[in-house]
């Protein structure tokens, strides 16, 4: 089997798949789609049209908390490969990393639930930098040792994706587990053959030009305040570093450095996030505005053919959550060499596994 058909759960709108999909080895090792499943109707609906849209069925729109998950993604075909970016709202390092004892931390144990019913022979699992330290770091030795019960030879690493090339500094720890009757042996991809790239956000937005028809590319109305505010704020600065005015600084007690910060164009933009209110949704750096969401989905590395299902505000949560395109393929093109027996660059992982 060389064709690996993958499955996911929290499937997002396709940053995984999209990266899956392209990562190519060799003409015989590749990745398929086989199933996937949401909880939002307009992921799944964003993900079924661009990533199967000749298969919309095998997106299976539900709570994983109240499905059959043997009967429901069993009966869509069997799996080799399993993927899920489990919620990462309890291990954030900016809410209160309740962990495993927040609504959302245990959910991690629905993929373990999957790797144990349909035994794929590897699988990749993603959340935020902050899942190691939640629970005073037990939280993390849980799931790693789920996974090891289920079966699997884990390798756990904190990918920081702009030293892959991604437009973006966004930290994720991707845990790659190959099952224990394979031969193969997983390691991560070095970061040396990206060095030199330019990935600054200037040349990820700026060229090519967005064509003015693009997809998911409206502008955001900005208030007269937001543009006095953001024309006071030089790149690179936030509402809280800049020398505002005193009518329009901000008062609170919580200074988040994502507030109203404008992005340096010679460096990659900071982390895309899905959520947040006014002052959070990254903001030009030379244009007093915010970027639209074609924009901010560049910064992904999604292409511009990829089209978002839902409202603006909805396009713009399912961007920010997403796993950059770009650097998950990179991860699963590491998992084909793996098992296609072909030598690459890789360095040793960062986290004790």
């Amino acid at each position: 089997m060389s064709k690996f058909r993958l499955g996911e759960l929290f499937c997002g709108p396709g940053g995984i798949a999209h990266g899956a999909m392209t990562a190519k080895v060799t003409d015989d090792y590749g990745i398929v789609h086989q199933w996937a499943t949401d909880y939002d109707s307009d992921t799944c609906a964003t993900y079924a049209y661009n990533i199967c849209r000749n298969n919309p069925g095998s997106v299976v729109w539900g709570d994983i908390r109240q499905m059959d998950i043997e009967k429901s993604l069993g009966q869509q075909g069997d799996i080799d490969a399993l993927a899920f970016g489990f919620p990462c709202n309890d291990y954030s390092v900016v809410g209160e990393q309740k962990g495993l004892d927040g609504v959302y931390g245990p959910l991690y144990s629905y993929g373990v639930k999957a790797l144990t019913i349909f035994q794929p022979r590897w699988f990749l699992a993603e959340n935020v930098g902050g899942l190691q330290t939640a629970n005073d770091g037990k939280a993390f030795a849980r799931i790693l040792d789920d996974m090891r019960a289920a079966g699997y030879v884990v390798t756990p690493h904190l990918y920081k994706f702009e030293q892959y090339g991604v437009p973006q500094a966004r930290h994720r720890v991707i845990i790659v587990g190959i099952h224990k009757n394979e031969s193969a042996e997983f390691h991560v991809p070095s970061t040396a053959p990206y060095k030199g790239i330019d990935n600054s956000c200037r040349v990820a937005i700026e060229k090519p030009p967005i064509a003015p028809d693009a997809p998911n590319n409206e502008l955001t109305k900005q208030s007269a305040n937001v543009v006095r505010r953001l024309e006071c704020i030089k790149p690179g600065e936030n509402a809280f570093t800049a020398n505002l005015p005193e009518e329009l600084q901000i008062k609170t007690a919580t200074k988040i450095s994502q507030i109203y910060k404008r992005l340096d164009p010679n460096k990659p933009a900071y982390t895309v996030t899905g959520s947040g209110g006014g002052g959070t949704h990254i903001y030009h750096w030379s244009e007093p505005r915010a970027l639209t969401n074609r924009e901010r989905a560049r910064l992904q590395t999604f292409p511009d053919t990829y089209v978002f299902n839902g409202s603006k505000e909805s396009v713009r949560r399912q961007i920010g959550m997403a796993v950059p395109c770009d650097g998950a393929r990179i991860i699963f093109e590491a998992i084909l060499k793996t098992f296609a027996g072909v030598k690459y660059e890789w360095m040793e992982a960062n986290i004790n596994d």
